[in-house]
Formats: C-alpha cells, structure tokens, sequence
C-alpha cells in the first residue's frame, strides 16, 4: 500500500472540495514572485484545473499534492514539476499558505515524503528546487534535506523593480 504519510502531514490528491483553499493560494499577491503568476484567478478556472488534477504525471509532466495536518486540515502544496522519466528528474516546490504553519517541521515532512515517493514508486534520479537567494528558510530547509546548491541563476527574477538571482538545488538519488 501506497502511504504518502509524515510524521506531522500527509500528502493526498487534489480533491473538489479544495477549491476554496485553491483559490486563496492562488490569489495570494505575496507568493506569485515564487509561482511567475501575474493576473488573479478566477474560481471557474481553478474549477477547470480542478476537473483534470487526476491525470496521469507521465501525461501532464506534474503532479500536486496536498498538504494536510492528522486532523485533515489543508495547509498547503506540494508539486513535483517538469517530470521527465526519459531523464528521470522532476522539479519539486512547496508552499504552505499560513505563515504561522512554517518553520515548524511541516515543510521538512512534507519534502521528506514526496522525495521518497519520487525516489522509490516514480524511479526518479534527481529532483531540483529553486529558490529565490532572500528566501533564508527555504535555502536552509533544502540544505538540512540534503539538497546541493549547484549553481545561482543571475537576475532570475523580475520583482517590485528589482531583479532577484535564484539557486538551483538539487538532489541525487543515491539509491539508483
């Protein structure tokens, strides 16, 4: 049996009854400097997303995940992104909508647990993140998972008039 289960979360699909927290995330201004988002979305659109978040990853090349608490609350996203199972290697982000839910553990279970299944169900190699060089927590989480910083990606990211760099990090399977 599949168990996508940490010691403080465990990740599940998308369901309908998400729509509402989606929606919030994805409208959230502050996160679209990580999500390259620039207009809002609307619920009918998220609700179309909704409608194929079951397709297959070796079809739509991503699979998100929710994160939730042991009492069943969603508390945020987990992606794996750009799949490529000729090269065995995914992206993987992670965003928790509640600020007071962060540095406590929770994004650290979470990766834990996709990164096992990435490894050991999906076959994959290596897995990568990046992460803007001001986010001081993300860096230190991927780092305290075993992420290698592997290179800086010069003025990556275009926000409030400044361009930001972004580190690329990145995570051999060592099992393979």
């Amino acid at each position: 049996m599949l168990n996508l289960e940490g010691n403080k979360i465990y990740l599940r699909a998308l369901e309908m009854s998400d729509l509402d927290f989606l929606y919030a995330l994805e409208n959230t201004t502050d996160l679209w400097e990580i999500s390259g988002t620039i207009t809002p979305y609307s619920k009918k659109v998220l609700q179309l997303y909704l409608d194929n978040a079951h397709r297959d990853i070796y079809d739509v090349k991503q699979l998100r995940l929710c994160i939730c608490t042991k009492e069943e609350e969603v508390i945020g996203l987990i992606d794996l992104f750009d799949f490529d199972p000729k090269n065995k290697k995914a992206g993987i982000g992670i965003v928790v909508l509640q600020k007071e839910r962060r540095n406590v553990g929770i994004g650290a279970d979470a990766i834990t647990v996709l990164c096992n299944y990435a490894f050991r169900v999906l076959d994959l190699h290596q897995l990568y993140a990046n992460v803007l060089e001001d986010n001081l927590a993300s860096i230190h989480l991927f780092k305290k998972l075993g992420f290698e910083q592997i290179g800086v990606k010069k003025d990556w990211i275009y926000s409030n008039g400044d361009y930001k760099n972004e580190i690329l990090f990145q995570k051999i399977n060592i099992c393979t």
